[in-house]
């Protein structure tokens, strides 16, 4: 009878202990608005992310994981903190790691950062195709106006104008708007994601949660991709060259819209003006957007640039 009482005993603490772990690593319930949080840890795995990543389709970002971001309870913190992963033996960089509040925010102007020399940098000039004139920039993986960070190589890739502008500034806008706006903290994680031994980055992964409301002000988990529409981009090395099948926005417009466009879009953000078809458009804070009917010199006199894209 002992023998048989000790091992119920046994059994009801392995029971009990059973469930605390289910209880414990369990996906936690979202209130209404809220987001759902996993008890998936922050990785600083310099290779990016396990997800499958979605394949690019002409748009500059897509959704992962139907846009939830997979911070954990414990992440929740309104304590500021900034972490950075190190380079791994090619000179990649990892996961950067933030909680976004006004103290991390810089209080002065941005200095030089030239002296960095990311994975697989090259300096391409195609000043005929992309606004800014150069395929690659240094991208910050938190943007300075949000941490203050600048000349750090971990927190640097080589990325393309078109990740940097098109892929990842719409949702560090955001982040930074609504920190500005609250003076609350946002969980913000970017992982570059390197396929192989490749040193150019294949885009970001990026992924907020505003802490003080649970996701309510900013929520979202993207993959920004690291293309350039008409350059073809060797990942392994960094090297491009012209792709001679593509067609940029103008011509295409120019062939299946004979009939002219009035008037342009303005971006009082980026001050640029576009085509009223460019993709640009679809993509524009309403905020931001303006009309304008002037002419193409009255508005380069006002202060504006022509888009890259469209090339108004």
């Amino acid at each position: 009878m002992r023998k048989k009482n000790v091992g119920k005993v046994i059994l009801l603490i392995l029971c009990a202990l059973m469930l605390t772990v289910l209880w414990r690593h369990k996906i936690q319930p979202a209130n209404s608005g809220e987001a759902v949080l996993t008890d998936a840890s922050a990785s600083e795995s310099p290779e990016g992310t396990t997800k499958d990543i979605p394949e690019y389709h002409g748009k500059p970002y897509a959704e992962i994981d139907n846009g939830k971001p997979s911070f954990s309870e414990k992440d929740l913190t309104t304590e500021a903190f900034e972490h950075y992963s190190n380079l791994d033996s090619l000179g990649r960089c990892g996961s950067a790691f933030a909680n976004i509040c006004p103290e991390s925010m810089p209080d002065e102007e941005r200095g030089p950062i030239g002296e960095i020399h990311p994975s697989g940098w090259q300096v391409a000039n195609y000043h005929d195709l992309i606004d800014g004139n150069y395929l690659f920039n240094r991208c910050h993986l938190i943007a300075y106006s949000l941490a203050g960070e600048n000349a750090n190589e971990k927190n640097l890739i080589t990325g393309t104008r078109y990740l940097n502008t098109e892929g990842m500034q719409p949702f560090e806008l955001q982040v930074l708007d609504y920190v500005r706006d609250t003076g609350n903290h946002v969980l913000y994680r970017v992982t570059p994601v390197f396929e192989g031994d490749n040193l150019v980055a294949s885009g970001v992964e990026m992924e907020a949660l505003s802490v003080e409301d649970r996701g309510k002000g900013v929520s979202f988990h993207m993959f920004a991709f690291n293309v350039q529409p008409g350059v073809i981009i060797d990942y392994l090395t960094g090297d491009n060259r012209l792709d001679p099948d593509y067609k940029n926005q103008s011509e295409i417009s120019s062939e299946e819209t004979p009939v002219s466009e009035s008037g342009y879009i303005l971006n009082t953000n980026t001050r640029r003006f576009h085509r009223p078809s460019c993709e640009s458009v679809k993509d524009m804070k309403e905020k931001n957007k303006v009309s304008s009917t002037k002419n193409r010199q009255e508005i380069i006199n006002d202060g504006y640039k022509p888009c890259g894209r469209c090339r108004p």
